[in-house]
Formats: C-alpha cells, structure tokens, sequence
C-alpha cells in the first residue's frame, strides 16, 4: 500500500468525515472507496466489432465441444470426492432449505 498525504479545505474534510461516518466507515476507507468509484468512471467498454465477437463465440463453441463430456458416473465420483465446508452463520437453516429446495426444482425441471 502507498502512502499519499493530502492538503484538504476545512470544509471537505468535514463532508468528507461526516459521509464516512454516515457509511459506518473510516475517513481513509471512505476516500479510497470515493477515489475508486471516481476512476472507474473513466473505464469504458468498448463493443466488440460484430465479425470479432462472432469469431470469439466460435472459438468457445469449437473449445467446448473439445472438451467433451463427463457420464453420468463421473459426475457422481466427482461430487462425492467435492470438499464439504460450514456455511456462513448469516445462512439460516431456513435460508439453506429453501436455496437446496430451489436446485432441486431447477434439477427437475432440467430433466
């Protein structure tokens, strides 16, 4: 991380104290958030031309069909051998329930 000292008017301080405070954060994490938003705001995106996009979308497709496709028995090998972690204490077992009940709608309605 780099250092930066800043000679600031009194009165943007103050606004500048008072808008982190509002956000629940310190003045320095405000005015990096603030400075970053800033600068992103420069960033544009720019299109793809047509004939470019349509070319990328042929190299994925050709990378895809390469890949190939796993059986049904390695699918289940390899969700077995998958890592099992705690979920975040925010997600209550009312939130887990209903996220598990959704992926098995969605599982049904794929078949």
């Amino acid at each position: 991380m780099s250092r930066l000292t800043l000679c600031l008017p009194d009165t943007l301080h103050q606004q500048l104290i008072h808008l982190a405070e509002s956000e629940g954060v310190s003045l320095n994490q405000y005015i990096v958030y603030a400075l970053t938003r800033q600068s992103s705001i420069n960033c544009i995106v720019q299109p793809l031309p047509k004939q470019e996009a349509s070319q990328q979308q042929s190299d994925f497709t050709n990378f895809l069909q390469k890949l190939g496709k796993a059986s049904p028995s390695e699918i289940e090998v390899t969700l077995a051998e998958r890592e099992t972690v705690q979920p975040e204490k925010e997600l209550t077992p009312e939130i887990i329930a209903q996220f598990q009940q959704r992926l098995q709608t969605k599982e049904k309605v794929k078949r």
